[in-house]
């Protein structure tokens, strides 16, 4: 194979792999607990955006059942985000098994 070619190819997808690593900080995903009364959103960049609680889930007897659910919907978001920033990058990696990818 040409040196030159595969030199080119590999500056490319060094330039599509740093713009799907962009693109991936930008995604965000909702993880839900409790069918839905406690909701997260989680950013690209692993960060909580956002927790909405439904008051009628909120029970002063009962604090570790909400502390359950808010961390059920967190560890959700934080996981659908990292999957749609992998299915990112692999689309452009191709599943070389580059790692941290």
């Amino acid at each position: 194979m040409d040196m030159n070619r595969m030199m080119k190819e590999a500056r490319k997808m060094q330039m599509e792999l740093a713009k799907a690593q962009e693109e991936a900080t930008q995604l965000t995903a909702e993880g839900t607990a409790g069918g839905g009364v406690v909701r997260a959103v989680a950013t690209g960049e692993n960060v909580i955006e956002s927790i909405t609680i439904d008051p009628s889930v909120i029970d002063p007897d009962d604090v570790e059942m909400l502390q359950d659910l808010i961390t059920a919907a967190v560890n959700e978001a934080l996981r659908a985000v990292q999957e749609q920033a992998s299915a990112k990058l692999n689309a452009v990696t191709g599943g070389l098994g580059i790692p941290g990818f």
